[in-house]
């Protein structure tokens, strides 16, 4: 069953059943103040054919218009976006962009150097906060929002499910980060809810390890601060009353990234500490086994299985977690570092989830492609990241360091799981492709995106300023030029030209970010409404490099059809026009139940056709244009 279908039956299963929490959501009372595309757009939401757009944000970053942009500055220096600057007029042309998910990075309450005594919230200590506004993934409080994002601070929580409302107003659903593998060291939850105990509060601290411990201890030993690298100070040397070197914590506990010394290295995760999920220090497992026929098992059977089983008390800390946000309204959940967590959990935690809501978005961040296959049918994912194989593999072609042939080889390696994999070309962790670091040229981009974005029915990401060639310029105290920060107080250029005092138009773009959102848009949107692109895939490029005529290694096709939306997909990512000759095997034309002839294909991302001609072998020529950083979308027309 293809991916729209399972879309549609859990949206049923959903409404049948009232099981999640927007059975009990409030009704929509206004249509937002939209322009006509926009609301046209988000009023075609139940057309999509069920290809996931999400788009990204760093939601500190996103509606921040203060241009000061000083190195390790102050939100007074240098200001900060708030939950209220995604007005109904922003969401609704990202909704416009093609976005169905928006992804609101650093909601959550995280570790951050800033006095909020006054709301009852503990100062951190800069000695173990990476930069001033800290790093999204040092959560503090699992069950609060970040208290910089909110107008006023004791009401965060309002207006973060305001939010929420009004992102679901504009057709947009909503994913949060969930970090399991580590929490920040000075994790304190002022907002859980009754009945639920800290990370930690519990522990035996005279073991290094107990399974119901939540954290792993060095015991008999004090935590230490780093021994600074390269000049490091934290807050770049500026004077603060906890900036001593010391940070108190005793016996001291692993830190994030697995050191189990205490004092970590500057480069480890040492603003986090590692969260035990029942695997002891060797490495063994203290937790029942899901037994292997559960891969070809359903979620329902995955909790009935848990339901009999003593499992670690962080499993059900987790658990109680994602119930939390559940039942506010939040669609889904961006796993950091899932590949560091046992798969077993994953089963645990994700059919409880889908059990409350069976059409959640669970995606994972992994990087280990010899065990996707389990995190997937185990541990019930439905998305992973495609990072180690497309794009590494995409980012060398436009970086010259290599040629598209092994792309062919990746694709076929996701034989079976290529729908669960998610493809992007920018986030919060890589480099912006206008960057000089990367490509030095955003509409580098566009074959990569084309590529990306067809290539299978998963979801496509879209990261905040992509759309516009954002290149991610200027060192912003901890975070360095070529990534957005997302460790300091800072905007973002091309998204405060995009904001334009709160219209979010094009007035102030450049035509050139003009033209490179108007592509992504085209794009995006396309991706929804076509069924091929959850439909069947053939590779092109390998018959052509032995058949086509000026058909090289910065060439990439393809063919992706479902019943009579027939696609042919070619990108061009070198930096010179190209005329060649597309080939098309005959096992192609006779899927397509072409007889010999001329047929036209119309190019779906701007004007344009070209004449398909089908020999009485049934081998097919198409003679192309291939513009200098181009990709073409070539729908078979009779």
């Amino acid at each position: 069953m293809k991916r729209f279908s399972r879309l549609i039956l859990a949206s049923s299963i959903a409404l049948l059943t009232a099981c999640g929490p927007e059975a009990n959501a409030p009704a929509q009372t206004s249509a937002p103040a939209t322009s006509t595309a926009a609301a046209e757009n988000a009023a075609s939401v139940a057309q999509v054919f069920g290809k996931p757009v999400i788009y990204q944000v760093m939601t500190r970053l996103f509606g921040n218009t203060n241009p000061t942009n000083k190195p390790w500055g102050t939100i007074e220096e240098n200001g900060v976006g708030k939950f209220s600057d995604f007005t109904p007029q922003a969401l609704a042309e990202i909704r416009a962009l093609g976005a169905d998910y928006i992804w609101y990075t650093g909601a959550l309450h995280h570790a951050l150097v800033r006095d909020y005594t006054d709301y009852g919230i503990a100062n951190d200590d800069p000695d173990v906060v990476k930069g001033r506004a800290g790093s999204p993934y040092a959560i503090k409080d699992y069950y609060s929002v970040n208290p910089d994002l909110a107008s006023d601070p004791a009401q965060r929580m309002e207006e973060f499910k305001a939010l929420i409302q009004r992102s679901h107003d504009a057709g947009l659903k909503v994913i949060i980060d969930i970090v399991p593998n580590h929490v920040a060291r000075n994790y304190q939850s002022l907002d859980k809810p009754d009945g639920v105990r800290d990370f930690g509060a519990d522990d035996d601290t005279s073991v290094a390890y107990a399974r119901d411990n939540n954290f792993y201890y060095v015991p008999g030993e004090s935590f230490q601060v780093p021994v600074a690298e390269d000049g490091y100070q934290p807050l770049n040397g500026e004077a603060h009353t906890l900036v001593d070197g010391e940070f108190s914590e005793m016996p001291a506990k692993w830190t994030g990234n697995d050191s189990r010394a205490p004092q970590p290295a500057q480069g480890d995760w040492y603003e986090t500490v590692k969260i035990n999920f029942g695997v002891r220090p060797d490495g063994s497992h203290d937790f029942p086994a899901l037994p292997a026929e559960y891969a070809q098992k359903d979620f329902r059977a995955h909790a009935e299985f848990w339901a009999e089983q003593d499992v670690p008390d962080t499993w059900k800390k987790f658990r109680q977690i994602t119930d939390y946000w559940l039942a506010i309204g939040v669609d889904g959940f961006r796993y950091d570092m899932s590949g560091m967590v046992p798969v077993e959990f994953w089963s645990y935690l994700n059919s409880s989830i889908k059990m409350q809501k069976p059409d959640a978005l669970l995606l994972a961040e992994i990087y280990e492609p010899e065990v996707y296959r389990d995190y997937i049918r185990l541990g019930k994912m439905d998305y992973l990241y495609d990072k180690v194989g497309t794009y590494d593999a995409i980012r060398a072609v436009m970086e010259g360091k290599a040629g598209t042939d092994p792309l062919v080889d990746i694709q076929q390696s996701l034989d079976g799981i290529e729908e669960h994999m998610l493809r992007f070309m920018e986030n919060h962790d890589e480099q912006r492709i206008g960057s000089p670091e990367f490509a030095g040229n955003p509409r580098a981009g566009i074959p990569a995106m084309v590529v990306s974005a067809t290539i299978s029915g998963a979801p496509t990401l879209v990261y905040f300023g992509q759309e516009l060639g954002e290149p991610g310029a200027g060192d912003a105290g901890f975070g360095k030029a070529s990534r957005t920060t997302i460790f300091d107080y800072w905007s973002v250029p091309s998204i405060r030209r995009w904001n334009n005092d709160g219209q979010f138009n094009s007035a102030q773009l450049s035509e050139s970010e003009q033209s490179l959102r108007a592509f992504y848009s085209k794009l995006l949107n396309f991706s929804h409404q076509s069924p091929a692109l959850t439909g069947e895939y053939l590779d092109l490029h390998r018959y052509n490099r032995e058949h086509g005529e000026n058909y090289g290694e910065q060439h990439y096709s393809f063919a992706r059809w479902s019943g009579d939306d027939r696609l042919l997909v070619i990108a061009n990512f070198a930096a010179a026009d190209t005329a060649a000759k597309l080939k098309i095997p005959a096992e192609l034309t006779k899927s397509w139940q072409l007889a010999p002839g001329k047929y036209t294909l119309t190019n779906q991302l701007q004007p344009g056709s070209v004449e398909l001609t089908v020999a009485e072998d049934l081998t097919g020529t198409a003679q192309l244009a291939l513009p200098a950083l181009s990709g073409q979308i070539l729908k078979l027309t009779r």
